[in-house]
């Protein structure tokens, strides 16, 4: 469930951080060379714009994968992944046991007396509310806190952004986070696109190492007891790309 909160939507606040940088950050000498970023895949129109410049180019960048594609930003996604584990576990055993008496009064209904059905029924409207309220709360604690972690990611990426911009001739960087029709852009080139070389820029002035691989084992200390044969290791699943 918290991977639904990960495709945050942060333009407003990109729009708001990175224009103000904007305004207050001299432009680069026109004499600039223009580097080339790196071919990343189309991301989801959406045209906000998040920065400006003394070029001419419009560029194109997607907020929220550069802030979760960040090696800090997935790390302390994945932190908070783990740490909302138990409650997720939670919510999927009450959701199980409502599950198992709605299939209850579904499949036996009609072959309970109408005090056993009426019982029933209380019984899945009580556990339905609760499991709501648990879940809206669960709703309200993740979101607030993905957001502050972007939040902070986006206040010190912001001055990358800007600063990539004008030394590469954009004058205009679009927010590509949201879907169209929700923005009025329905295509960009992806040689215009910045999110890879901004990421990578980030990585380098954070210093913070790529979190490993979702699933990765360490390998075992001990030594197998004298005689015995080597322990054939279980089957482990593929780790899944950050979201």
């Amino acid at each position: 469930m918290t991977s639904k909160f990960l495709r945050l939507s942060l333009a407003a606040a990109a729009l708001i951080t990175i224009s103000a940088l904007a305004q207050t950050t001299p432009d680069a000498p026109s004499s600039a060379a223009a580097t080339k970023p790196a071919d990343t895949p189309a991301a989801a129109p959406a045209g906000t714009t998040v920065a400006t410049g003394g070029g001419t180019k419009v560029g194109t960048i997607n907020i929220n994968d550069a802030i979760i594609g960040s090696n800090e930003g997935r790390r302390d996604m994945e932190a908070l992944s783990k740490k909302f584990e138990p409650k997720q576990t939670e919510l999927k055993a009450q959701n199980d046991e409502l599950e198992s008496l709605k299939k209850q009064l579904s499949t036996q209904g009609d072959k309970l007396n109408e005090d056993a059905a009426a019982t029933l029924k209380r019984q899945i409207e009580t556990k339905q509310k609760s499991f709501d309220r648990t879940y809206q709360d669960f709703q309200e604690e993740a979101g607030n806190q993905q957001q502050e972690i972007a939040g902070r990611v986006l206040q010190k990426m912001a001055p990358l952004i800007v600063k990539y911009a004008q030394e590469n001739g954009f004058g205009v960087i679009v927010d590509t986070s949201k879907v169209w029709p929700q923005s009025p852009v329905l295509w960009w080139a992806e040689k215009v696109d910045i999110t890879k070389p901004i990421v990578d820029a980030y990585n380098v002035q954070s210093g913070v190492p790529a979190p490993p691989p979702a699933g990765t084992a360490k390998p075992a200390t001990t030594k197998p007891a004298p005689g015995a044969g080597a322990a054939k290791p279980p089957a482990q699943k593929p780790a899944e790309p950050p979201k």
